[in-house]
């Protein structure tokens, strides 16, 4: 049962939710990408790309993206399985923000290595049924970096035993993991629960988040995470992170 103003919380995430839980989200946002997608293996390629280059404006993230599924022509699977070193070579003037070519050309065998050592992104990504939501990550970035590789491509990819919110990789397993139902999130991966899933915390989610009074801690961090992570389960236990949709977007129309 809520108080009174725990009531009028709930009722305003949920009119938030329904609100921007439509399919016109993602004509404007980087989900778009893997929504060009039917296969599984490309979905959930595309989306993972997508998500490590989501920062920056919107626009140039979705041009980004666009660009480097023109390079594996748009077959993002068989292209991270069957690729040659001429294909590679149209990847070396690739360029995001500080995501280079050097970056690229690891992540693409990284990801070849992981379906064909690891079972796929989702069994990588899965761990142990009762591993915490840090534990699976954490454990998801030693596998991605077992190859030889550039130390300092490591930065492109979060570990929350460091303290990092880990947004873009949060983000990207909620695309991955949570319902399809109103055709923005994908549903795909049936190893993890919705439940089990932790809030992709940026400088905006978590203006909206305090200024609601979800989250206290002034550091983002990863203990922010479990922080509001664990207050939107008080609001819905089976699915708290349907409730990103309704942050972010009182972060884009700056209502909150």
């Amino acid at each position: 049962m809520f108080n009174k103003q725990e009531n009028r919380l709930f009722e305003f995430l949920e009119s938030k939710y329904r609100e921007f839980h439509r399919i016109d989200f993602v004509a404007n946002d980087p989900i778009q990408i893997p929504h060009q997608y039917k296969k599984k293996e490309d979905i959930e390629i595309s989306a993972f790309i997508t998500s490590i280059l989501a920062w920056g404006l919107r626009k140039t993230i979705i041009n980004k993206a666009s660009l480097l599924m023109d390079i594996m022509d748009h077959s993002p699977y068989d292209f991270v399985l069957h690729h040659t070193k001429k294909d590679l070579k149209k990847c070396m003037q690739f360029k995001h923000r500080t995501f280079n070519a050097d970056d690229l050309l690891y992540f693409i065998p990284s990801l070849q290595n992981i379906y064909l050592k690891h079972g796929g992104l989702e069994d990588a990504f899965f761990y142990q049924s009762n591993a915490s939501m840090m534990e699976r990550i954490s454990r998801f970035k030693q596998i991605f970096f077992e190859l030889d590789h550039l130390k300092r491509t490591e930065k492109h990819l979060a570990d929350p035993k460091k303290g990092s919110t880990a947004k873009r990789i949060n983000m990207y397993l909620r695309w991955m993991v949570r319902t399809n139902m109103g055709n923005v999130d994908f549903g795909i991966w049936r190893k993890f629960k919705p439940h089990e899933l932790m809030l992709p915390l940026d400088v905006h989610t978590a203006r909206v988040s305090r200024n609601l009074g979800l989250l206290k801690r002034s550091q983002n961090d990863w203990q922010a995470v479990m922080e509001v992570s664990k207050r939107l389960k008080q609001f819905d236990p089976l699915d708290p992170i349907k409730y990103d949709l309704a942050l972010f977007g009182l972060g884009v129309t700056a209502e909150l």
